[in-house]
This record gives C-alpha cells, structure tokens and sequence, in this order.
C-alpha cells in the first residue's frame, strides 16, 4: 500500500501508510434496500469560470450530474438543492432552480432514479419587516417550481420564518397553509442550529423537546400530506423518542451524521430511513452497507459502516456548517472531480490539519477508491500548503 507525508497536530510530518482495502462499487436499485436511503447531494464548481467566486456561483453542470447518475447507480436516492448543495450558502434559489430544471431531466431519462428537490423561502431575506403572509408566498413559489417540474417537495426548514415567528402558532399557521396545499406528500427537514445557526429556536422554542411537541403537532393534523421527516439535531436520543411518536404512516428520515449506523438498523419499537450529508461522501459504503442489511446480515452492516462513523463526526465537527468542504474534499481525492474547489471558495473552511485526519480516516473507512490516486491528489494539497507529502 502506498505512503504518504501528513502533518500532525504537533506540526512535525511523518509517513503514514494507507491500509484500507476498498469497498468496490457495486450497482443495486433503491428497491434492493430495506430502507429509504437519500444522499444529499453537493454541486461541483467551475474553477476555470470567469466570475467572482465570493459573488456569483459557477457551476460544472457536466460533472454535477454526472455525481447524481452515480448515487443512482449505487441504489441512492438524490436529495437535491439541499444543504449539501451549499443552498443557502453560496447556492442561491436561482442557480437552485436550474439545478432542480436539470437534475430532473437526468432523473427522467432512467426508470431507477429517486430523487427529491428542496423547497424553502431563501430568495426571501429575513427581516423585521417580513410577514408571514409573505414567507408562505415564499413556500409556494418554491413548492409550484418543483411539482411545475414534476417533482416531489422536501420541505426546507425558513430562516425566514425563524425571524419572524413570535410563537408555535405562526408556525402552525405557515406549515399548515402550505402542507395543505401540496399536490403529494412531502418529506418535512427540520435543520437544527449546528447546522444554521440563523435556525435556532425553530418551532418557536430553543428547546428541543418542546419544539418537538409543536412539530409533532403539526404532523399530526397534516399526516396526509406528510410523507416523513428529517431532523438533523445530531442527537441519537431525541430522534427515537420522535420517532416513536410519529403517526404509522409517516416515516423519519435521519439527518444524524453522528449515528445513524444505529439509527438505520433500528430496535424492537422501529428504525429510520436515511436522507444524510455523508452518504455522498461514502456512498459504495452506505449502499453496500444497505444491500448487507437487506440480506439481513446485521454484523455485515455494521462492519462496513460503524468505521465510517469517526470519518463522519471529522468531516461534520463543529462548525459543522463548514462540513460541505470534507465531502467535497472527499469527491476529490476519489477521482469525482477534478480539482478541490467550491462556489464561494468554501474549500478554505478547514485546515489543512483537518483535511490530513480526513485523509487518514477515510482510509480507515475504506472509502478511498483508488489508495494511489488518493495519495497523488492528497500531495498536490500538501504542496500548496508548504508541504512536501
């Protein structure tokens, strides 16, 4: 196996050696899989665009939905113009509309794909001034572009509607409005703070527990139109006691980047689906991992995905807004793109001492493709840094 040079906290730099057999890629259909598993898909950038890349997004369409048939091919759905995607971040509701436009037409050309597209209020700037009547207009111009297009909703969480909400009931008010109006059910995300910070406090209390209680209520009085949720609150404890509480009919998608291992393989009293960051950056992993379980071999799933698990909490530690770099990062290293550039120059999130444990635990994850090429590009980073790899 190949050696390269990493750096260490200690600022000294010593030869590491990559030991990791790598997961082949293998294809499978979504209906291959016990469970609904989505990645969150990210956009890859157009580094030789000419533009100003803190301003205008650029975007390599080829590439980005190149990535999109391979979560298919690999049995994944596609949660599309999400968090991942940099939405909201660098990704604005215009180039997100194109994606969508884009995507779908890629999704329509095989009778494999799944894939769903969000819908959120983020062309409305938050202010004093915003209204609720204006944040549910927001919701249903994004809600009529997707099913314009043909496509299933995935509710996104309002940094909007998190300003302006005073109580629950405006957000009753707003989820109630628009969920009664959708033409299918939607998978609902509630993003919690350590993802956007600007959602804190969301369903109207900065406790957890009691804004649970209103977003339960809120499914409940809609559980119709409500296909399932995602909560990403990278909390193992308050996702089952959720789960535990949804109507039968509507399932729970995790969003936990921390434990969702355990969380998709279950207990006695149920188990998640998986809509999740990570599982674009470990995709051969999270469909084997996936096919293992529905071969109800349970041992053989939790081998192949408990060591991504530490790869995962690096790649999401805090600030875990700034996790979309590690699995862009990864993209790189494994040959999906060619270079390690983001919209908004966002590669520049995390340290270089970040990126060299990535590389170390992706290896240990057996989530590196190709160990040579790897290495190749993993040098390439070292050397802009000053580093000789």
């Amino acid at each position: 196996m190949p050696i390269i040079n990493l750096p260490n906290p200690d600022r000294s730099v010593t030869p590491y050696r990559l030991t990791g057999d790598p997961i082949p890629f293998v294809k499978f259909k979504a209906a291959d899989f016990p469970r609904v598993a989505f990645a969150a898909a990210h956009v890859v950038a157009d580094p030789l665009a000419e533009n100003d890349p803190w301003l205008t997004p650029a975007i390599d369409w080829e590439a980005t939905l190149k990535f999109r048939h391979r979560l298919w091919d690999l049995g994944l759905g596609v949660a599309e113009a999400m968090d991942t995607a940099q939405r909201g971040m660098g990704l604005g509701w215009s180039e997100a509309k194109e994606l969508i436009r884009r995507a779908q037409v890629e999704a329509r050309s095989r009778d494999d794909s799944l894939i769903a597209y969000g819908a959120g209020t983020d062309h409305l700037a938050p202010g004093p001034d915003v209204t609720i009547d204006q944040i549910i207009a927001a919701y249903e111009e994004q809600i009529g572009f997707v099913e314009g297009e043909g496509g299933r909703v995935i509710l996104m969480a309002s940094r909007a509607l998190a300003a302006a909400a005073r109580s629950p009931d405006d957000y009753a008010r707003v989820y109630g409005h628009v969920l009664s109006q959708v033409k299918q059910p939607v998978i609902m995300h509630w993003l919690g703070e350590m993802f956007d910070p600007a959602l804190q406090n969301y369903w109207g209390s900065i406790d957890h527990d009691a804004a649970m209680d209103t977003c339960l209520d809120v499914i409940a009085a809609h559980a119709d139109k409500v296909d399932g949720i995602k909560i990403s609150l990278l909390s193992a404890d308050k996702e089952i006691a959720m789960r535990r509480r949804l109507p039968a009919a509507v399932k729970m998608y995790t969003g936990d980047d921390f434990n969702y291992a355990e969380l998709i393989a279950g207990d006695d009293q149920g188990y998640s689906h998986a809509l999740l960051g990570i599982f674009d950056a470990i995709a051969p992993a999270a469909s084997a991992g996936l096919a293992a379980l529905g071969r109800g071999n349970d041992n053989e799933f939790f081998d192949i995905l408990e060591p991504t698990v530490p790869l995962s909490r690096h790649i999401f530690a805090a600030p875990t807004r700034f996790y979309k770099t590690g699995v862009v990062f990864l993209a790189y290293l494994n040959g999906l793109q060619d270079h390690f550039a983001m919209i908004g120059g966002q590669q520049s999130t995390r340290s270089l001492q970040h990126l060299a444990e990535l590389f170390r635990l992706a290896d240990k994850a057996r989530v590196l493709a190709d160990p040579d090429l790897a290495v190749r590009r993993m040098q390439q980073v070292l050397a802009v840094h000053g580093v000789a790899g």
